[in-house]
């Protein structure tokens, strides 16, 4: 089965963690980390995207909604519909902050700002 893109829509994590993402403008903006499971609902909470830092040491991380991502099979990465400014002014986190309050704090952080509709409605 196959989303309205044209994508499969299963997909192993360790295929997604490591590939770039891109924003609209085609600007490299990271790569994804890591992926939040919800396991309640078996879904997918949101992609941990790493920016910034070197060699790991103060980069922070940001929670994108998953259904927000969508392949470009071009680029060979993961394209966001987010312009630069609306990135760089999201909520960002280290490690352990993306889990707290089992993840909501983040996942509900990143759906309000990027305005997505939630999906645990």
């Amino acid at each position: 089965m196959t989303t309205q893109t044209g994508h499969t829509a299963a997909i192993p994590a360790s295929r997604v963690i490591g590939t770039n993402v891109y924003n609209v403008a085609g600007e490299t903006i990271g790569t994804i980390e890591d992926v939040m499971l919800d396991k309640l609902s078996n879904g997918i909470m949101f992609a941990v995207i790493g920016f910034g830092g070197f060699l790991g040491i103060g980069e922070r991380y940001h929670a994108i909604p998953w259904s927000t991502l969508d392949f470009d099979k071009g680029r060979g990465g993961y394209v966001v519909p987010f312009s630069k400014e609306q990135l760089k002014a999201a909520p960002s986190y280290s490690v352990n902050e993306l889990a707290e309050d089992d993840g909501r704090l983040a996942r509900d952080a990143s759906y309000q700002h990027y305005r997505v509709e939630p999906y645990w409605h």
